[in-house]
């Protein structure tokens, strides 16, 4: 039988649903959702911006029920039942942060103040009614600026001498649901350029990379010097040379034996001892660690490291260098060595693809930019491809710091503004052709 308790949460629930219903129809979503429990939590997440924190909740709602439901059956004098209990008490406070951050998602999405924040977690079935059926209170985006941007349709022709870049689409399964990490990037770049990869936190960027490198396939065509990355890899890996932000080499190692190792592992293996060892000399010298040779790689400054780092990759030549945060821990004047040095390897004939969180300090020395952005369905796009003088007119900033505050989410401490620079520049591309 059901007790009073029961009954009034019942009621509580029913009252909150209505509201979300209601809330779920101004954001222009099914009213029919607000009534599924614990997934209602999601959608709404989704509504306020919130997607991300909203998964969290979903997971977090499971595990209270769970924990609810195994209480139920447990004597309350037992250990297991305190420790469950104690738990499932951890737990609720999640729920609270999380619930206050989708809160304070609706406030923005809304244009109300934060303190509604507080009156939705200590009344939050009145509260999501009120919000539902009150007139006063309308979502303060419209639907127009809600949509994401079109595909651009756009298909870039190849180049020869260069990296020829279509991707149509890149996903994976998330949260038991098809999600689409990155869509319509179309963009070539010559050979000869420093290039730039701009974009906040879970942008694409990572993706993106490994999309271009074959790395992790996407529905793309790549094409590196009018070779297929994708169809010819196993031949052309090690035309693709990819330096991450933390080195991977053993401290007790010398600079030369860490070379001839990389030499080992990054050159075809139909090389001869004897050019094995001149590529190694070459590159030494090249990266100026001959005097170094010999010195144990926990014995370098960051610095060293770094070229040491960058040398590895560079060991079989590439055609293609990327390089994720080389300047991470430096100061200005080492880093600034280190990015003349790519500028040299850029001006070789290669292609470097560099990400950096400072790019105002070195921005000279590039040719282009990357701008990914997510747009409102949280998918990684091309915000802006082109020369950083051009960037900065297209998103009226005046440097690329501040481009990158444009594009960032408000929660990240941006602007929130990608949508608006994917539509911008996807409108561009289709009048480009």
């Amino acid at each position: 039988m059901f007790n009073a308790t029961d009954i009034y949460s019942f009621f509580s629930y029913l009252i909150c649903y209505i509201g979300y219903a209601y809330i779920f129809k101004k954001l222009g979503k099914k009213m029919w959702k607000a009534f599924i429990p614990i997934y209602n939590t999601y959608e709404l997440a989704k509504g306020a911006k919130r997607e991300l924190d909203g998964r969290i909740q979903v997971v977090l709602n499971c595990i209270m029920a769970i924990s609810d439901l195994v209480i139920r059956f447990l004597p309350e004098s037992s250990l297991v039942y305190y420790i469950i209990s104690l738990f499932r008490g951890t737990v609720a406070i999640c729920v609270i942060v999380y619930q206050a951050r989708i809160c304070s998602g609706l406030c923005e999405v809304f244009g109300k103040n934060k303190y509604w924040v507080v009156i939705w977690l200590l009344f939050e079935g009145l509260t999501s009614l009120y919000w539902g059926l009150s007139k006063k209170i309308q979502p303060v985006i419209t639907l127009e600026e809600e949509n994401a941007a079109d595909v651009s349709g756009v298909h870039v022709e190849e180049i020869e001498e260069g990296l020829t870049i279509n991707i149509r689409e890149r996903t994976a399964m998330e949260f038991f649901k098809k999600k689409v990490l990155l869509k319509d990037l179309h963009l070539t770049i010559p050979k000869g350029h420093l290039v730039l990869l701009l974009g906040g936190s879970g942008a694409g960027k990572t993706t993106f990379l490994n999309a271009v490198t074959g790395y992790e396939k996407a529905d793309a065509t790549v094409l590196l010097n009018g070779h297929d990355l994708y169809k010819e890899y196993e031949s052309m890996k090690y035309d693709v040379g990819f330096v991450p932000q933390q080195d991977l080499m053993r401290p007790n190692d010398t600079v030369l034996m860490t070379l001839e190792d990389a030499a080992k592992l990054r050159l075809p293996g139909n090389i001869d001892k004897k050019e094995r060892k001149k590529r190694v000399q070459e590159v030494l010298e090249g990266f100026g660690l001959s005097m170094l040779a010999n010195n144990l790689v926990e014995k370098l400054s960051g610095g060293q490291r770094k070229r040491l780092s960058i040398a590895m990759e560079f060991i079989s030549d590439p055609s293609l260098f990327i390089l994720d945060e080389p300047d991470s821990g430096l100061d200005g004047v080492v880093a600034r060595g280190l990015f003349e040095k790519l500028r040299a390897i850029a001006d070789s004939g290669k292609i470097v693809i560099v990400i950096t969180h400072t790019p105002d300090r070195v921005a000279d020395l590039f040719d282009d930019v990357i701008v990914l952005a997510k747009d409102v369905d949280r998918t990684g796009r091309l915000a802006y491809y082109g020369s950083l003088e051009d960037a900065r007119k297209f998103f009226k900033k005046d440097s690329m710091e501040h481009v990158l505050l444009a594009v960032n989410q408000k929660e990240e401490g941006g602007e929130g503004r990608a949508n608006e620079f994917v539509k911008r520049y996807t409108k561009q591309m289709k009048k480009a052709g």
